[in-house]
């Protein structure tokens, strides 16, 4: 896997009302899967739109060497308020118009193939996720960050949204994926950027930090790092999103309307 960087953030900090969020983080994010985890509150939200550009930085920089194309940038934050009244394949072709995509080819990447008919209201919480993962991945972008992207799901649509997302790293493309599904992050992630406090507690290869914390697995290698259980911090076993907490990150809230690109500003 090429080692040259497709973004990189160069000693990054956030602060909301002089509160620190984030704390000279400095990163570079190659091609394959990479998995910010950490406790709620810990920056991982922050650290995505920081990483994207809806959120400008209150120091550092951030700069895109190997990002390319048409639209260097895919993202899909933790709300995507998808108009009503649209069925699935008219929401991703007025987002295809955009970056000159298929929203039918669009639609079977992800696996809604057969669900291009219906309307947005009447998808199940999956079904829109997979949607949102549909849409943030038109027009083949170098760079794609998901923000929780498994959030409140059953266990097998869990497993499907984080396969559809994972699916979109290659030799070319980074896929970045804020996270507490700790077994998707096993399975899927090559690297992972663990959090806490607004800093870096541990950042690598996956498998190179399990050897380094003598961690069994990623469950294991987050309580060695932060001290922390996971299910404490909102992990995978818990319904209804629990990574929508770490909103509370800053003093933004999401964008009311998402537009294809980074235009969530």
């Amino acid at each position: 896997m090429p080692d040259e960087p497709v973004a990189v953030l160069s000693e990054v900090a956030r602060t909301y009302g002089g509160v620190p969020v984030l704390e000279s983080v400095s990163l570079g994010f190659v091609p394959g899967v990479t998995a910010v985890v950490g406790p709620n509150g810990s920056g991982k939200s922050t650290l995505l739109r920081v990483l994207v550009g809806a959120t400008e930085p209150t120091a550092g920089e951030v700069t895109l060497p190997g990002a390319t194309g048409p639209r260097p940038i895919g993202y899909l934050p933790q709300r995507v308020p998808f108009r009503e009244g649209f069925t699935a394949r008219e929401t991703l072709a007025f987002y295809a118009r955009l970056v000159g995509d298929d929203p039918d080819a669009a639609l079977e990447r992800v696996g809604l193939g057969d669900a291009g008919d219906r309307r947005v209201e009447a998808l199940s919480g999956g079904m829109r996720r997979l949607l949102g993962i549909a849409q943030s991945v038109l027009g083949d972008p170098s760079l794609v960050a998901l923000d929780e992207p498994a959030s409140g799901l059953d266990p097998g649509m869990r497993e499907r949204a984080f396969r559809a997302a994972a699916e979109r790293a290659d030799a070319d493309t980074a896929v970045v994926v804020c996270s507490h599904a700790l077994d998707l992050v096993d399975e899927h992630a090559d690297r992972v950027v663990l959090l806490r406090r607004g800093e870096i507690a541990a950042a690598g290869p996956l498998d190179r930090l399990l050897d380094e914390h003598d961690a069994a697995d990623a469950r294991a290698l987050y309580l060695a790092v932060t001290g922390e259980a996971a299910g404490q911090a909102g992990g995978e076993g818990s319904e209804g999103g629990a990574e929508g907490e770490d909103e509370s990150d800053g003093d933004e809230t999401e964008p009311a309307v998402h537009v294809t690109g980074v235009s969530d500003r």
